[in-house]
């Protein structure tokens, strides 16, 4: 396995000139910096750095793909992002202290998990007005949208919860509890199910769409390290069925999960705690952003390598990659 002082020298001459040209842009998030990177997916060079507003995290790209939202915490607000010309077009009102956002597939919707507030907020971005206002457990954080756009989950961290909103009604439906400190939400792209990870359980919850049940627990076990710092957070689900990548935090490992028997098939060492992810748009790569290191691994995922580390901003938080 490549460790962490070969990652960048792992990009020999005859890689770079085999590899093919990409129109490819990667957006990263750098929390501490208030700027976001742009990576050229040809070169995997940064290409442009752009200012936004304070304590950016998690993105979303809107239903068209011309517009990057990017949720600002401590502003109160999400930065629209031209794709194209990189410039920042306006800022939208989110709420309190906006964490995680995803875009609803059928209608001009943002979902936004208001940490502070303990609420989900529903935006309009067309219109710039806000649909509802959606009570949650305590410190609301993940937000996965279902593929047909019926359901929005979101995770608390306190209250240990995955809540399902029917999105029709606007108001939970279903309540399933799941391990310590849940992060992340991310749907099967057939809809079936939902992995929740869960940072301080350092496990992955599968959730059934039809009965709204737990019907298995991934856990991890990293050779080598303590158990404290395995920590489940961001998930990242290959269309295709066959691959689950979950980041392990201060593990500076990605778990390899088989989607359709959940084992574990491999850990994959990046840099210092990776936090989310992002599969490129023919799930040939996978960008993960570490945020101690102040960088992103790029993992060929055919063989489950690391190749690249590229230098960004000050604790990268999410990431997108744009085709």
């Amino acid at each position: 396995m490549t460790g962490p002082k070969t990652l960048v020298a792992a990009v020999t001459a005859g890689l770079v000139a085999t590899t093919p040209a990409l129109a490819e842009k990667i957006f990263v998030s750098n929390e501490q910096d208030n700027t976001v990177s742009v990576i050229d997916g040809e070169s995997l060079e940064v290409i442009d750095t752009i200012e936004v507003s304070r304590r950016p995290r998690a993105m979303a790209l809107s239903s068209d793909g011309t517009m990057l939202f990017v949720a600002a915490g401590d502003d109160d607000v999400i930065d629209v992002i031209d794709v194209e010309s990189h410039d920042v077009t306006s800022s939208l009102s989110s709420g309190p202290d906006p964490e995680v956002i995803r875009v609803d597939p059928n209608r001009p919707y943002i979902y936004i998990s208001n940490e502070d507030d303990n609420i989900v907020t529903v935006l309009d971005y067309e219109a710039r007005t806000r649909v509802a206002e959606i009570p949650v457990g305590v410190e609301p954080e993940g937000i996965a949208v279902s593929p047909d756009g019926a359901w929005v989950v979101n995770t608390t961290e306190t209250t240990n919860m995955a809540h399902f909103i029917d999105t029709e009604a606007m108001q939970i439906e279903h309540n399933v509890l799941v391990d310590a400190r849940p992060r992340h939400a991310e749907f099967t792209h057939d809809g079936s199910q939902v992995w929740v990870s869960s940072e301080i359980g350092a496990t992955v919850s599968v959730i059934d769409m039809e009965s709204f049940e737990i019907v298995h627990t991934i856990t991890f076990d990293v050779p080598g390290v303590p158990r404290e710092a395995v920590q489940a957070v961001g998930v990242e689900l290959t269309s295709d069925g066959r691959y689950g990548f979950v980041a392990l935090g201060p593990s500076n490992r990605i778990a390899v999960v088989d989607q359709e028997s959940y084992e574990v098939l491999d850990y994959i060492l990046v840099g210092q705690r990776p936090w989310h992810m992002a599969l490129n748009g023919d799930e040939t790569r996978l960008f993960t952003t570490n945020g101690v290191s102040g960088d992103v691994t790029m993992i060929e995922v055919n063989s489950l390598e690391p190749v690249r580390s590229i230098p960004v901003g000050r604790f990268p938080w999410g990431v997108i990659v744009v085709d």
